[in-house]
């Protein structure tokens, strides 16, 4: 079954999206989340006794690297919402050491040396991002929105079909989903000009989707429908 994205290596489906498997489980932190945790137990922050007193905890959970800026978070409580994108860890990093290196710099230096640094968000799933004055209104306001779109490519297979070659999507978009989307527009007569769609996504060759065109149709029209 889907498992959540946990900064956890884990064998086991644990953790799983209808609820959680209590028989063999096991799971540990990956080495990046080691490494926000590195040091913690040297005097770096306070402890305090735990709820019933048997061990300490620390007061807060500092990390060695920014790893909201890093991971992105999204998630609303007590009325307000966020949704922070994820981020180059090497950009952040360039951006971090400007900042030691610069800290009397006022706030607004800081901020254009960070832009400078920090491109824009870097998703998982690639994609190309549409323009940058949303990330530069983000950036500067707290608040901007990010337009993607997926990257296609046009291919002849060796029959002499034309296909549709899908190899990446903007974030968060399921591919099953996307491929059911499209199938479903072409049941009902939506999408014209398509003779199959296949799923050719694997380990080795990352996601692949084939659109198949059938030989009256371009593939250029259909593709901007």
């Amino acid at each position: 079954q889907p498992v959540y994205s946990l900064r956890v290596e884990t064998d086991d489906h644990s953790f799983i999206t209808n609820g959680f498997v209590s028989h063999n489980t096991e799971a540990r932190l990956t080495p990046l989340a080691m490494e926000m945790l590195r040091e913690i137990d040297e005097e770096t922050v306070d402890f305090i006794p735990n709820y019933d007193g048997r061990v300490q905890e620390p007061t807060v959970l500092p990390s060695r690297f920014p790893n909201l800026l890093a991971n992105g978070s999204g998630g609303i409580a007590v009325g307000m919402a966020t949704n922070i994108p994820p981020h180059n860890l090497r950009e952040l990093a360039e951006a971090v050491y400007w900042c030691l290196e610069n800290f009397e710099a006022d706030e607004e230096a800081t901020l254009e040396a960070v832009i400078e640094r920090v491109k824009g968000p870097d998703f998982p799933t690639s994609g190309l991002i549409v323009g940058n004055q949303g990330i530069l209104d983000a950036y500067r306001t707290g608040r901007g929105s990010i337009r993607m779109r997926g990257v296609v490519e046009i291919e002849e297979d060796s029959r002499g079909r034309t296909g549709i070659v899908i190899t990446e999507l903007p974030y968060q978009v399921n591919h099953d989903n996307f491929i059911t989307s499209i199938a479903e527009q072409v049941r009902d007569g939506k999408l014209a000009g398509i003779s199959n769609i296949e799923d050719q996504s694997s380990d080795r060759v990352g996601l692949r989707i084939v659109v198949e065109i059938k030989r009256d149709a371009v593939a250029k029209v259909v593709l901007n429908n």
